[in-house]
């Protein structure tokens, strides 16, 4: 599995610096599609495992064919319809659904070869849904939509066991979709499902848009605080006895050089977003090193995070103290990657451990 994983990523990342250069659907499917194919394990040059342009006749009109056709004991198991790279897939789920009906297929796949739909019959027999039951782009690939696709490999690929899942899938997608809406913005129903275990008053309109930027704040916090527990739950079963030391300065100075004080109104705060960037980071580096020898030190400017308490051993820093969040490795470039996200800095995991080697 973490090989096939491993090889998940490097094409996203192959598909990230490619992208551009893809103008058209041959394009597309040459460069992008097919090694997606190719990485689930099958061969794309035999034509016992992969049918490109398969034949799949529709009511009267004969000779209609489909991009390709994923071939299982002699017969079509996914259907995939390839569109350019530059093309939004909406409009064309009802060209794949004709098809649908006409093989013995279970599974079908609408891609440009960014993001997929993944399609079953989970409504009605042999009709293919409206909605996919799963999805994902191959730029914000989930750790969890990997192992998703994991199931779809020729060595793993059983259709009744897929479909068995399918259905919670959907589900669980739509669910977290639904969140995703309120996250972002709260309905005036989710807001007035929150107020009636916490409100006793009228819940009018006027009380609802009140109410609202609380509601926003209190899930951000509720999950913030979850994400901590959880990543200092996983550094403490490693390292029980961790002391973290204080913030000071960035700069190192010589153990008999006296440390000037701060005055009061400079004072560096050390944020809750900045601690938690340094748990992730810390969570990537014991992979590397005890994490005993992860520290950080803060200042005004940026969070530097750096092994044995030596600034010279710096392996990242976090601008987080603007609009604009960036986190820096101290590689040759001194590569900077803009973040919106705080978890977003896992995505950066092989680039820290890179950076993190040279200090080993």
């Amino acid at each position: 599995m973490e090989e096939f994983i491993q090889q998940i990523k490097a094409l996203a990342k192959r598909i990230e610096r490619i992208k551009d250069n893809i103008q058209t659907e041959e394009a597309t499917k040459t460069s992008l599609i097919m090694p997606f194919i190719q990485a689930l394990g099958y061969d794309v040059f035999n034509p016992e495992e992969l049918v490109p342009e398969f034949i799949a006749d529709v009511g009267i009109k004969k000779g209609e064919k489909i991009d390709y056709a994923i071939i299982q004991d002699n017969e079509p198991v996914i259907l995939i319809e390839a569109k350019s790279i530059n093309e939004k897939l909406e409009k064309h789920d009802s060209q794949l659904y004709r098809y649908f009906g006409t093989t013995n297929a279970k599974f079908a796949i609408l891609t440009n070869g960014l993001t997929y739909y993944f399609y079953t019959d989970l409504d009605e027999h042999n009709k293919m849904d409206a909605k996919p039951f799963f999805t994902f782009n191959m730029l914000e690939l989930r750790d969890s939509q990997v192992l998703e696709i994991a199931k779809f490999r020729k060595n793993d690929f059983n259709v009744e066991q897929v479909l068995t899942t399918a259905s919670e899938l959907k589900y669980t997608n739509e669910i977290k979709a639904f969140l995703t809406r309120e996250w972002d913005e709260p309905s005036e129903e989710f807001i007035k499902f929150i107020l009636n275990d916490v409100y006793q008053g009228m819940k009018t309109k006027k009380v609802i848009d009140g109410f609202k930027d609380v509601v926003k704040k209190s899930l951000n916090q509720f999950v913030n605080e979850k994400v901590n527990d959880k990543l200092q739950k996983a550094l403490n079963s490693t390292s029980a006895n961790t002391e973290e030391p204080e913030a000071d300065g960035v700069r190192e100075v010589a153990a008999t050089e006296q440390v000037p004080v701060t005055p009061p109104e400079e004072q560096i705060v050390t944020t809750e977003e900045e601690l938690e960037g340094y748990v992730f980071i810390k969570l990537i580096l014991k992979e590397l090193v005890d994490v005993s020898r992860v520290f950080y030190r803060d200042n005004k400017s940026y969070f530097n995070v750096l092994l044995d308490d030596n600034i010279r051993k710096w392996v990242c820093r976090l601008g987080f103290n603007t609009g604009n969040k960036y986190i820096q490795l101290n590689d040759e470039n001194r590569t900077s990657y803009k973040v919106e996200r705080v978890d977003e800095i896992m995505e950066y995991k092989e680039e820290i451990l890179k950076v993190a080697e040279q200090f080993v």
